[in-house]
């Protein structure tokens, strides 16, 4: 029975290794493949990643959960930087941002780093564009930091805690850091590999998956253990801190717009967009065809949705300031 029981720890132990060497392997070959595009910034113990391109009145893009800048690199920044300087950041954790060992992953507390890019970079009031958890980070900002920041747009944002997260992140729900560790390293590439079909239905659907999506879209850098660990952490501090929030939705005074794409099939409009009017009265909410990932599918909707918020800052800053005109 013993010789039974050390032969199946044995296999068990090669299977994990095999795993983790696969896991290793893949990683080295997407970061080799698709190294980091834009620059870093020290803050606090996080080396964060950013871009930083265009001119004029400044844009600053935040990603969502297990995502990084190249979902906005993609194809939409270029729409803006022609009249906007836009600053692109990958959250602490993700794409090629590190988070500081031992830091939290609140919204509070990757606001505040957001703030610190802002405030080096001389960024002054700008708009704050948040999709899906970099919404909710938006809106946590906006309630901690009214005066720097002019106005935010909205796309299709977390804004209430749910009882169970979106079936496709369920496997992002460990609690434990050594069981986080130990799925990063074994299981959560090779499963992502296999349910990649179904899980980028589900966060595209309906739209189309564009074809280059894994490249120049950078859905391949998820396969990395780096972001399996943070996007289980983010998925449990954005449960821990939405609640935290929603309370104080109502002292948000700034200009709000929201865009939701209709079918969306991670986030429900209904609760997560129009729900917000209730507390956001200035809410300006719009809906259009398409899923949760619009930035991409339908980049020139989104950048007009966006042109807009930005010159609602520009005509407020002229009526304030009509010498200025």
């Amino acid at each position: 029975m013993i010789t039974i029981l050390v032969a199946f720890l044995a296999v068990v132990v090669l299977i994990g290794c095999g795993l983790a060497a696969f896991t290793a392997r893949t990683a080295n070959r997407i970061e080799q493949a698709f190294p980091p595009r834009g620059k870093f910034m020290e803050i606090d113990g996080n080396n964060i990643h950013y871009t930083d391109n265009g001119k004029g009145q400044p844009i600053v893009m935040i990603h969502g959960l297990t995502g990084q800048l190249n979902h906005f690199a993609y194809v939409l920044d270029q729409r803006l930087t022609q009249k906007y300087r836009v600053v692109l950041i990958d959250r602490p954790g993700s794409g090629y941002s590190t988070r500081a060992a031992g830091a939290s992953a609140s919204l509070a507390a990757q606001s505040a780093i957001v703030m610190q890019v802002i405030r080096t970079l001389g960024l002054k009031k700008p708009l704050l564009v948040g999709h899906s958890l970099g919404g909710a980070l938006s809106l946590a900002a906006a309630i901690d930091y009214p005066d720097e920041i002019g106005a935010l747009a909205l796309i299709a944002p977390a804004t209430y805690a749910a009882n169970e997260p979106p079936p496709v992140f369920r496997t992002l729900t460990l609690r434990s850091d050594l069981a986080r560790l130990l799925f990063a390293w074994t299981l959560a590439a090779p499963l992502a590999i296999r349910r990649s079909k179904p899980i980028l239905d589900i966060i595209f659907g309906p739209d189309n998956v564009p074809r280059d999506f894994a490249t120049k879209g950078g859905g391949l850098l998820s396969l990395r253990p780096s972001s399996y660990i943070s996007g289980a952490q983010d998925l449990a501090a954005m449960g821990d801190s939405l609640p935290l929030i929603t309370g104080r939705y109502s002292e948000i005074k700034m200009p709000v717009s929201m865009l939701f794409g209709q079918s969306d099939r991670v986030l429900d409009p209904a609760l997560h967009g129009e729900r917000l009017r209730e507390k956001i009265p200035q809410l300006a909410f719009e809906s259009v065809p398409g899923g949760h990932m619009i930035p991409t599918t339908i980049p020139e909707t989104v950048a007009a949705y966006i042109d807009r918020a930005a010159q609602g800052i520009a005509d407020a800053k002229a009526a304030y300031h009509p010498a200025a005109e």
